[in-house]
This record gives structure tokens, C-alpha cells and sequence, in this order.
């Protein structure tokens, strides 16, 4: 009988059996689903980069016992001691049973064999694998001819049987949380957005210090790590929606952006915070601040089943009203305005990534259980045709959003935003 015992932070046994029975349930009659976990990186030689399982089978893997209406293969690195002194113990084999349940285990190295047994057996096989100019997972150094002897190996037992894309089922079930999903995303908003609270009380002559502040903070606060690589932007920095350089100093004057957050149970959180580098705003960075916070307001309240919009139609009503608010700042708003001085989308899916359930249309409208970003931004030009005082300023405000049928739960409210709030940090 499955068990309410957690595998990963806030997750139990019982959640992923449901999880791999759900992708089991959209599958045909002996219908197979095939994925690989990620491998490791190396930067040089025998220098790796940090290790971050693959989403998908994080999603479907984990502890669980009893049975289920499907069989669960799970092939895994043997237990090897000599190559453990180096990099760390490896699961093995029979935990791949006892720990994972799968219902069969083997060693990766033997999987071309077992996969050809398995896949005679199978109607349809729904798989994202694809080979790759330099393979590094064994399941994907089977699809290619550079890797002899298994030349193009796996294309060849895929032969008999018809291949179709994983990714559109996928991204259907992991696009609706659950309810121990959710906690684990608000664990991570709770201690990121205090992470920020706590930066913004502090005077940072640089971005790498903010930056290290931040990183640091986040684990501190409970995080296991950074969800992603943070964005550090003093002034005009502001402006690269993807500045990472982070190395710049923060000048008196100047906003700082920073776009950071931390992850817990592989579950992330995304906040960006604007905020004075002297704890004050000047006249025109309030005028522009308070445009982005009200349009943020209103969007996140249109986070909601009951509602019945998409993030597409919600990103429509963002433009709307920046341009209204704009034109009431003296903006001349005509022509291609607004795309120049907010260039891109209202917001996205989160999860177990940071852009979760990549290529899921943001035309349909939002669900009770999806989680978001609502990030309205304004980023003005140094040219004449903008007003002369909002000239170089970038300023961004973003928030994880939970939606729920009848009112939006916000992940990261911990980060304070409020323009009174802010500077309070500082008196």
C-alpha cells in the first residue's frame, strides 16, 4: 500500500505514483513513454558544472509502493565505489526498486538490449530524446551515429513502432499543481521575497555584492539554491531585460532592478524588485514606479478561474493601461509605443523551471492550479522622443502568482513594493 512518506521536500510517495499513473491514463493501450534523466556537465577537463535533474523526470520519479496499472522501468548507474570516492554515491540498481518502486531496474549500460524487449511489446512510443551533435546521456548517444558501436541504435528498435512528441502530455499535467506543489513554490516565495525585503534595507555600492546578498540570502532563508541567474541592474543597466553581467557599481542616483529567486523541493519562485539605490525616489521614478505598480495591481487581479482570461489577454490589458497611464506622464504614445517601452510578455508559467512547461499556449485561458508571473516593465530609451526626466530608466515589478478560481494567491508577498513601504526600509 503507498504511503504518505516524502520522497523530495513536501512530496510523497503516494503524489508521484499518481503523477506517472495520470501520464500512464493519456498513453494508448501498450503505449510506452520514454525519457532520459540529465547527465553531467562538465565546464573543462574534469571540471563539472552543478547538477539539475531533468524536469520532466524529476516530475514522474520517486518513492512509492503498492500497485499500479502501468510498469515503471528505471534504469540508473550501477553502484561502483571507485568512481563514488570521486563523485559521490550513486543509487544503484536496487534502490531503483526499493527507494524509486520502479517495477523494473537496470544498469544504463544494458539499456539498448532491455529497451528492444520492451519496445516489441509496445503500440506507440511517446518520447522527447532526439540525438544531439554531442550526446551525453547514454539513451541519447543511442540516437547517434557518433557513438559507435551502438551506432544509431535506438533509432533502429524505435523502427517498428510509431514515435510521437511527449512533450504536449507533459506539459498538460505539470501546467496544474498540486496542492503540495503550491506549498513548496509559496516556501520558496516566503523566504526569497524576504530576501529582497532584507536587501532593500541595506545601502549597495555595487551589483555584485547585491547579488551575493541576495544568493546568499535565499538559502539562508531555507532555499536549497537560486531557481536562476539573477539580474543585478543599476540605472541604465536596467534596460537589458537579461543584464547578467551583475559587475557594474549602483550610482546614488540610480534605481537598482534585481530579478533573482530562490527554489526549494526543485520548485521555484520569480520576483523583481525595483527599488532606490539612496532609498528615495526622485519625482520621475515615482511617477513611472507608481505606472507599473498600478498595472501590476490590476493584472494580478485578473489571476482568477472565475475570470476566465488568458495570459495573453491579460498582457493586452497591461498594454492598455500603461499607455494610459504614459500619455497622462506627457509620453507620446502613438505608433509602436508601447512594444518599444514594454517589449515583452506580461508573464509565464513557473514551476519545477523558471519558463515551465515550455511552448504551453498562453492563449487559453488560466486554471485554477497554474502558477504565474505577472511582471509589467518600462524601460525608456535615451532619446528625444521621450520625455527628458524618464530618460534611462528601466523598472520592472514582478510577483509568482497562484491562481485560484475566485481570487489569485500571490507567492512572494514578502517582497515589499509599496513606494511608502520601500523607503520606510531606509528612514
Amino acid at each position: 500500500m503507498l504511503t504518505q512518506q516524502t520522497v523530495t521536500p513536501g512530496i510523497t510517495a503516494l503524489e508521484y505514483a499518481q503523477r506517472r499513473s495520470n501520464l500512464a491514463s493519456k498513453l494508448p493501450k501498450n503505449g510506452i513513454a520514454l525519457l532520459a534523466a540529465s547527465e553531467l556537465k562538465y565546464r573543462s577537463g574534469p571540471v563539472f558544472y552543478e547538477f539539475h535533474q531533468d524536469s520532466d523526470f524529476f516530475y514522474l520519479t520517486g518513492k512509492s509502493t503498492g500497485e499500479e496499472d502501468h510498469v515503471f522501468h528505471l534504469f540508473v548507474r550501477a553502484k561502483d565505489p571507485r568512481v563514488e570516492q570521486w563523485e559521490g554515491s550513486r543509487s544503484g540498481t536496487q534502490a531503483a526498486l526499493d527507494v524509486f518502486n520502479a517495477d523494473e531496474s537496470g544498469d544504463i549500460k544494458d539499456i539498448e538490449k532491455s529497451l528492444s524487449r520492451i519496445i516489441r511489446e509496445a503500440s506507440e512510443v511517446y518520447t522527447d530524446v532526439s540525438p544531439s551533435t554531442t550526446p551525453t546521456s547514454t539513451l541519447s548517444r543511442l540516437f547517434t551515429s557518433r557513438s559507435p558501436p551502438q551506432s544509431n541504435a535506438l533509432s533502429k528498435i524505435l523502427q517498428p513502432v510509431t514515435v510521437k512528441p511527449l512533450r504536449s502530455i507533459l506539459n498538460d499535467l505539470r501546467n496544474m499543481k498540486s496542492d503540495a506543489e503550491i506549498a513548496n513554490m509559496r516556501k520558496a516565495g516566503q523566504a526569497s521575497g524576504r530576501a529582497f525585503t532584507e536587501a532593500m534595507r541595506q545601502a549597495w555600492t555595487t551589483e555584485k555584492d547585491l547579488n551575493a546578498f541576495l544568493e546568499y540570502t535565499f538559502k539562508r532563508n531555507g532555499c536549497d539554491a537560486s531557481a536562476y541567474v539573477p539580474v543585478v541592474a543599476g540605472g541604465r543597466n536596467a534596460s537589458q531585460i537579461h543584464y547578467v553581467r551583475n559587475d557594474d557599481v549602483l550610482l546614488e542616483n540610480d534605481l537598482v532592478l534585481a530579478d533573482a529567486g530562490g527554489e526549494y523541493g526543485n520548485y521555484i519562485t520569480d520576483i523583481t524588485r525595483t527599488w532606490p539605490v539612496s532609498g528615495h525616489f526622485t519625482p520621475p521614478q515615482k511617477d513611472l514606479y507608481n505606472a507599473i505598480l498600478a498595472t501590476q495591481r490590476k493584472c494580478i487581479s485578473l489571476c482568477r478561474a472565475s475570470a476566465s482570461n488568458s495570459l495573453d489577454k491579460i498582457h493586452q490589458i497591461a498594454e492598455e493601461t500603461l499607455r494610459d497611464s504614459l500619455a497622462g506622464l506627457g509620453f507620446d504614445m502613438s505608433g509602436n509605443a508601447v512594444e518599444t517601452l514594454f517589449p515583452h510578455h506580461l508573464g509565464h508559467y513557473i514551476g519545477l523551471d523558471v519558463h515551465d512547461t515550455p511552448g504551453q499556449s498562453r492563449q487559453a485561458p488560466l486554471r485554477a492550479g497554474q502558477c504565474v508571473t505577472v511582471e509589467p516593465g518600462l524601460y525608456i530609451p535615451d532619446t528625444d522622443r521621450w520625455p527628458a526626466a524618464f530618460r534611462g530608466i528601466g523598472i520592472r515589478i514582478e510577483d509568482s502568482i497562484c491562481v485560484q478560481e475566485d481570487h489569485p494567491l500571490v507567492l512572494t508577498t514578502e517582497a515589499v513594493k509599496e513606494i511608502e513601504d520601500i523607503e520606510a526600509l531606509r528612514s
